[in-house]
């Protein structure tokens, strides 16, 4: 047998567990987890072969990690498309207090926060809100790989049942809102976090203003040719 040959053979178990593991967890996951995973799974299989062939059993092991961390990010994708949108949405929002960025693993993220979201206890949309909804919708309704996700949260006043009842009829609100502008349903996920991802501390009525938010996420699944 050939070096190439053994190489390529022993790069070929850590590249198949790799794709096992990954595949196999993308079962439970939702489809903006599942877009991270899969492209984590085809950075590992291709960090490993690669590695293997550089470094032998060792090199292939480490390029599946090193290659899953890539692709974990390749999983969305950040186009022109996206760039321009998250410049349409800084523009869109200025002196609104809406946080506009791109996250490490490529979508377009809008933190809201409560003072033009929702009214404390409520879970319909402020008229500030809708603004930011309606630029925000522009487009997406004829492009098909645009997938979006929005997440409600709360401070911890309130049990958590009331709490993870209320962000999660606060981030349908948001789905509801963009389906009747045109956006499809099946295209929009909504998930409540209740009290749980505090980004401040709840000690002050400062930090619980910070924490009832709504996060709104919009991802690129466009294949890349």
């Amino acid at each position: 047998m050939t070096m190439s040959a053994r190489t390529l053979r022993a790069s070929a178990l850590p590249a198949a567990l790799a794709a096992s593991l990954f595949l196999g967890a993308c079962a439970n996951m939702s489809a903006e987890q599942k877009g991270t995973a899969q492209g984590a799974g085809v950075g590992a299989v291709a960090g490993a072969v690669l590695g293997g062939l550089v470094g032998g059993r060792n090199g292939a092991q480490t390029g599946a990690l090193l290659g899953g961390a890539a692709g974990a990010v390749g999983g969305n994708i950040w186009s022109k498309k996206m760039e321009e949108k998250r410049q349409a949405m800084e523009q869109a929002t200025q002196g609104t207090g809406v946080q506009v960025a791109r996250t490490a693993d490529n979508q377009l993220k809008l933190q809201v926060p409560s003072d033009i979201s929702f009214d404390i206890g409520r879970a319909d949309l402020k008229p500030n809100l809708r603004s930011v909804l309606d630029r925000f919708a522009q487009g997406l309704s004829s492009d098909p790989s645009l997938h979006v996700s929005v997440v409600g949260h709360t401070d911890s006043t309130g049990s958590d049942a009331l709490n993870d009842r209320l962000s999660l009829e606060r981030a349908n609100s948001v789905r509801n809102y963009l389906v009747d502008r045109g956006v499809a349903a099946d295209r929009i996920e909504t998930a409540g976090r209740g009290s749980h991802q505090p980004v401040a501390s709840n000690a002050t009525e400062a930090g619980r203003a910070q924490n009832r938010r709504v996060e709104i996420f919009l991802r690129d699944t466009a294949p890349q040719g």
